[in-house]
């Protein structure tokens, strides 16, 4: 029989708990080694309600095998250890790395251009007041407001978009001191590079294969318009291939 608690004992109620935390019982272990004692029989059998001679016998017999926690905990370290495997044979060293001509001599040569491999897009070229352009241009685009249209947090249907403000009495039309910012020419960026892609090209508009023909690939780049279909959409950017024209929004 497995003691895990008092109560587990034949005979052992929860009214008897009080009456041992008195006799200083708190544990399966304290029972235990309080059983061994006359005296803690005597007083248990007259102090604990409807348990005899005959109850604290079965509870003797019960724990009569039973070991303290502690020691228990001590074996079974012990048994652990004796049970340890021997320690396995050390690994046998690697073998010493080859020399770099033997490395050399195994490079596999991959052929440099497969079919379907990476291609890198092509690259505008640039002078140097373009480039200053252009970065000038990024510091002011970091520093402009986000321009949004008048009562645009009052009413939703109105949305974000920007409006100009009409109202005659419009405080925002009149820059008046706490409202929105409004769009102004003060806000745009560097005359040279005004229509510059953000790759450095200048975007040219195309809407079928034959305007390719008088684009600079070194400084121009074509966009296709919205309105173009895909089936003379797939044969421009088959054409701006051959030509090396980057399209700047292509689909395949």
């Amino acid at each position: 029989m497995t003691v895990k608690k008092l109560t587990d004992l034949p005979g052992l109620m929860e009214d008897h708990l009080p009456v041992l935390e008195e006799m200083g019982v708190r544990s399966v272990d304290d029972l235990a080694e309080a059983l061994k004692d006359e005296e803690f029989v005597k007083k248990a059998v007259t102090d604990l309600r409807r348990v005899g001679p005959k109850t604290v016998a079965k509870w003797q017999d019960a724990l009569a095998d039973r070991k303290p926690a502690k020691a228990a905990k001590k074996e079974a370290k012990a048994e652990a250890v004796e049970e340890k495997p021997a320690k396995a044979e050390k690994k046998p060293k690697k073998a010493e790395k080859p020399a770099k001509a033997e490395k050399e001599a195994k490079v596999e040569i991959v052929e440099a251009e497969e079919p379907g491999a990476y291609a890198p897009r092509p690259k505008p070229e640039l002078d140097d007041a373009i480039v200053d352009g252009l970065a000038r241009r990024a510091i002011i685009s970091g520093g402009r407001p986000a321009f949004k249209r008048q009562e645009w947090h009052r009413r939703k249907k109105l949305g974000e978009m920007w409006r100009r403000p009409k109202g005659h009495h419009s405080k925002m039309r009149r820059n008046y001191k706490r409202r929105p910012p409004m769009v102004s020419v003060g806000y745009r960026g560097p005359a040279a590079v005004r229509g510059y892609h953000p790759s450095g090209f200048q975007e040219v508009m195309v809407y079928n294969v034959d305007d390719l023909e008088g684009i600079d690939p070194k400084t121009q780049a074509a966009r296709i318009g919205a309105t173009v279909g895909t089936r003379k959409r797939v044969d421009i950017q088959e054409r701006a291939d051959e030509l090396e024209v980057r399209i700047l929004n292509r689909t395949v």
